[in-house]
């Protein structure tokens, strides 16, 4: 948890430039959602709410020739991802889950050292107001 939402490294959750979940992803996954849903319990019935889901990579170019022709892509892909899990296998409520896609223009680390790049390529759920 960093601030207001849950930040997760891509390592954790996926394989490079890949989209589907690991086990150690799901499992963390996982555990979030099982508290946004007793959070979401108590969320008062006149507030519209959503879980976004943020897919951020690092700015390291794609190889172009792969599934994916951009980090864009890659970050729209692994967001959505993880709400397919989320609604398919957890059974959190679609209505209340966004995927976006941020690709590589939000980083938090503007340094070019490989720790600065790992920093970036993340995923990001935040509650909020629709």
């Amino acid at each position: 948890m960093e601030g207001d939402r849950f930040v997760f490294s891509s390592e954790v959750l996926f394989a490079p430039a890949q989209v589907d979940l690991l086990p150690e992803g799901r499992a963390q996954i996982a555990r979030v959602a099982e508290i946004l849903t007793e959070v979401a319990d108590q969320i008062p019935p006149g507030i519209d709410w959503v879980v976004r889901v943020d897919g951020h990579t690092d700015r390291v170019p794609l190889s172009g020739t792969g599934r994916y022709r951009n980090n864009w892509e890659l970050s729209q892909g692994r967001a959505l991802s993880v709400v397919e899990y989320m609604v398919n296998d957890l059974g959190f409520p679609p209505a209340r889950l966004a995927a976006t896609g941020f690709g590589e223009y939000q980083p938090i680390d503007p340094g070019e050292s490989a720790e600065a790049l790992a920093r970036n390529r993340r995923i990001e759920l935040k509650l909020t107001e629709r």
